[in-house]
């Protein structure tokens, strides 16, 4: 992870595209936020989109806007998510969700920085700065022909992976810990304290969710906190454990005494 905040901290003063992947709960768009807020573009917008939480008929006008008419119900004309981020940075999360009829028109705004709204022949020029992040194998639907080949290079120009929680699970005590203080500071109950045991367990679990089921887990566990402080996983359900020999996950109630 420091390698991955070292690359962002050299990217970030640059215009260049960057392509975040890694699976779903690892920080995608918090590296996405800080490399906006490490770049010259830090005090104008951040606007983020969720490609995969539309429907493919609202994708194009949510990208780059529609003119009053220029489909059923659209009574007015609205501005599209490049405009809003003009002089900013947009954040394509999901971008391997986007449909392919309109990656070729994606490819021209993020190459060319210009559009035409839904139902204009007007061209919007637009200065942006675009960062990109996906759970999607993309090189693997370029070979299926689901994504477009140019589009994929023109936006992994600098590619950034996050690696898995469970890859990399000594970094869990000071994310916690982390979290924990946050929370403190932001709800004004605790402070709370990550015993042994409660590491130890923790280490073990699989992490499928990554980041954000190591967040949910501790929320539920300060909500159900003793009056000293002391954290209460019991409703968390039966542990995922990792068998460190063979690498393979299995799930069952963890002994904090196995390594």
């Amino acid at each position: 992870m420091r390698r991955v905040a070292h690359l962002a901290g050299q990217v970030a003063p640059t215009d260049t595209p960057v392509l975040i992947t890694g699976e779903t709960g690892t920080g995608k768009e918090v590296l996405a936020e800080a490399i906006h807020a490490w770049s010259r573009r830090g005090e104008r917008p951040l606007v983020s989109i969720n490609c995969a939480a539309l429907p493919a008929g609202l994708v194009e006008s949510e990208l780059f806007g529609h003119v009053r008419g220029a489909f059923t119900g659209a009574t007015q004309a609205r501005v599209g998510r490049f405009q809003a981020a003009n002089g900013g940075t947009l954040f394509l999360d999901e971008v391997g969700e986007i449909p392919i009829n309109l990656q070729a028109k994606l490819l021209r705004a993020v190459q060319e920085g210009c559009f035409e709204p839904v139902g204009s022949d007007r061209t919007v020029r637009v200065d942006v700065r675009i960062v990109a992040a996906t759970n999607r194998d993309l090189t693997k639907a370029v070979a299926e022909q689901t994504f477009r080949e140019d589009l994929y290079y023109r936006l992994a120009v600098f590619p950034v992976h996050l690696s898995p929680l469970r890859a990399r699970l000594e970094d869990i005590p000071v994310i916690a810990q982390g979290f924990l203080d946050a929370l403190a500071r932001r709800t004004r109950r605790g402070p709370w304290r990550l015993n042994e045991r409660d590491l130890a367990a923790l280490v073990r679990r699989d992490w499928r969710g990554n980041v954000r089921e190591l967040v949910n887990t501790l929320e539920r566990a300060t909500i159900l906190a003793s009056g000293d402080g002391k954290l209460d996983f019991s409703e968390d359900g039966a542990p995922v454990t990792v068998d460190r020999a063979e690498g393979a996950p299995a799930r069952g109630p963890a002994s904090p005494g196995r390594d």
